[in-house]
């Protein structure tokens, strides 16, 4: 016996086989009633619809009449039953008969595939629902318990415009995290991000180059989301919140080695390429063991120490190097002994070539100097909230990270080290929930990750590869989701997040791990190139007319009709190149929105329409809102002891 082989393409994979039609049937019995109906009405005309029938002189009769006829005066008249009964039978059978013609025509004519050269095609309202980027309609049970079907947290990817051309806002309040391509001045900050903020009512993480989003967010994050907001803008004299990257280490536990070793590595890799060279590694080992002395030091006299008091350590004109070496070897860090990691690193530097331990230093130093302006000094000497604040504090915590453009690249470091402890701090504690019931085959075990959160936090990061390579942040999204940390990334192109000089090169993991990329009209082929292939390929099913005959006559001797399906992707990058973006005035100031294109894993592609939160009359009011005058702070902030900064 023979089986037929599962050769499905595009959706019929998915489809269940086709039951059969009740056309045919339906039409079949038709026949065979319109074949009484008329010998019922025959035998009846002949008779000129008499008494002898036993009517009541009705000229319309019920088509099985004839059988009952037909037994009450089958001797009587049997002539005009067979003449009506011949008559019933060609009906019938002229009906089957053309029923059975228009089968097999049917049959024979080709049946174009739509899906031979791929499925692809755009989302409707349906899948914007099953994709829970719309609220889904309320049925009439819903509207009994008072369920609502939209979600009050979401972030904001997009907008739709629906079949009567009112704008929808996709939104999306899963835990999964966002990618975004959007050019510069493209509309992303008026578009997506400033709504989000502006609706967003858990804690978060905002990167924020120029102040504007503290400006337009900052005033309704904190009195109607009621945020605890904070200002880190580490180059600012006043008005921004101060934060020590030393008090987040935790000294005097297992893992003191383990984060300084980490905030070191930092430090000395500004850039993300890793610890490439002799001097790199070794300078690595040098600031471990003078942060953990420093560290140990401050706990003994009971105040706080600083990058700043690191780099005063080291760089102190009064004090030999060598003493300070000494002093690591014979300093009472543990009960009175001294710490293996410091020791170890002030035996290296004592045991080294005076040049090799010269350049060490040196080096060292290097990764320092940011520190020794006092702005900054200033701001990053006491901490005025913690790390774990964000997500543990009674409160959510909205903390903008402000870089004016003058002060990017050199404060780039700094950045790049808050956001890697947050990553690494905040996805330390969670637990998994065993099951409650004993497991069966029919019910096999649940577990569930519990959550050691108050708060959800999201990360905004715009211009996120500007910031270098963060392995922590590509290795950490597959699965950050699972502590409340929901981020939103930005970035120009995809260029840019390829780039093996100043991105995660072409085998990043960046869009593996993002469930919704979304893009505004592109300006690079390459990422144009990626979104069509995202979008898919989709089959179009062409009618060709084929006509002979001469021209000079009005009569054509034979027309043909072929259909061929044609593979094309359903957007070419040359069509993602010319999407409308959009309008701007002579100052350069979006008036009016352009399209967008959106990807949820699963789903059809989404073509869209940007939207603008100044439109919006709810947004428009809320970002009216004066941001604070000052920053929030969350702890009260001590400074080093002035004798160990020894400045």
């Amino acid at each position: 016996m023979s089986t037929a082989y599962n050769n499905a393409i595009g959706p019929q994979v998915r489809t269940p086989p086709p039951k059969p039609g009740l056309v045919i049937p339906v039409l079949a019995v038709l026949s065979l009633v319109l074949g009484l109906q008329s010998a019922t009405q025959y035998f009846a005309s002949i008779f000129q619809y008499q008494d002898i029938l036993g009517t009541h002189l009705n000229h319309l009769y019920p088509p099985w009449a004839i059988v009952g006829w037909a037994q009450q005066w089958a001797n009587d008249y049997p002539m005009q039953l067979k003449q009506a009964g011949g008559l019933g039978m060609v009906v019938a059978a002229s009906g089957l008969l053309g029923l059975t013609i228009v089968r097999v025509v049917q049959a024979m004519r080709p049946r174009p595939n739509p899906y031979l050269h791929g499925s692809a095609r755009w989302a409707n309202k349906t899948d914007l629902e099953q994709a829970s980027l719309l609220p889904r309609s309320r049925t009439l049970w819903d509207r009994i318990r008072g369920v609502s079907t939209s979600a009050d947290d979401g972030v904001y990817v997009g907008g739709w415009l629906d079949q009567k051309g009112r704008l929808q806002y996709l939104r999306h309040s899963g835990p999964e995290h966002v990618l975004t391509f959007a050019p510069t001045r493209s509309g992303k900050g008026v578009g997506l991000v400033i709504p989000t903020l502006l609706s967003w009512p858990h804690s978060a993480l905002i990167s924020d180059p120029k102040g504007e989003l503290w400006a337009l967010t900052a005033g309704w994050r904190q009195q109607h989301a009621h945020n605890k907001v904070l200002r880190f803008e580490p180059a600012a004299k006043e008005g921004t919140v101060r934060w020590n990257p030393l008090d987040e280490i935790r000294i005097g536990t297992d893992y003191e080695v383990g984060d300084v070793q980490n905030l070191a590595t930092m430090i000395v890799d500004p850039d993300g390429r890793g610890l490439e060279t002799h001097w790199q590694k070794t300078s690595q080992a040098l600031l471990v063991g003078v942060m953990l002395h420093a560290l140990y030091q401050a706990r003994h006299d009971g105040t706080t120490t600083s990058l700043p008091a690191v780099d005063a350590m080291l760089s102190d004109p009064i004090k030999k190097i060598d003493d300070l070496w000494k002093e690591m070897t014979m300093y009472g860090h543990v009960n009175g002994q001294v710490h293996p990691v410091v020791g170890a690193a002030a035996r290296d530097m004592m045991d080294r070539p005076e040049e090799e331990a010269g350049s060490v230093l040196s080096t060292a130093k290097s990764y320092l100097a940011l520190y020794r302006d006092p702005v900054v000094a200033h701001t990053v000497s006491a901490s005025e909230f913690r790390i774990t604040d964000l997500m543990h504090h009674d409160h959510p915590v909205s903390l903008y990270i402000v870089t004016t453009p003058n002060d990017k690249i050199r404060l780039r470091p700094l950045v790049r080290v808050l956001l890697t402890m947050a990553v690494r701090l905040l996805t330390d504690h969670n637990t998994f929930a065993r099951p409650t019931a004993p497991a069966s085959p029919a019910r096999p075990p649940q577990y569930a990750l519990t959550a050691s959160y108050q708060h959800r936090l999201l990360v905004m990061l715009d211009e996120f590869p500007s910031l270098g390579k963060m392995e922590i942040l590509q290795e950490s999204l597959a699965f950050m989701a699972g502590y409340g940390l929901k981020f939103y990334l930005i970035c120009q192109d995809i260029t840019q997040l390829k780039s093996r000089d100043t991105g995660y090169g072409h085998d990043e993991s960046i869009t593996s791990n993002c469930h919704i990329q979304n893009a505004f009209p592109p300006n690079r082929i390459e990422t144009a190139e990626h979104l069509s292939r995202l979008t898919g390929q989709t089959t179009v099913v062409t009618e060709q007319l084929t006509v002979s005959g001469r021209r000079t006559t009005g009569w054509h001797g034979h027309e043909s009709r072929t259909t061929h399906e044609v593979q094309r992707p359903l957007l070419t990058s040359d069509e993602c190149l010319r999407m409308p973006g959009p309008k701007k005035d002579p100052q350069g100031q979006i008036t009016e929105p352009g399209d967008m294109v959106m990807y949820v894993a699963g789903f059809p592609a989404i073509y869209g329409r940007q939207p603008l939160y100044f439109q919006d009359p709810t947004f428009a009011a809320r970002a009216a809102i004066a941001p604070p005058v000052r920053s929030d702070t969350l702890r009260v902030a001590q400074d080093p002891n002035p004798v160990t900064v020894r400045l």
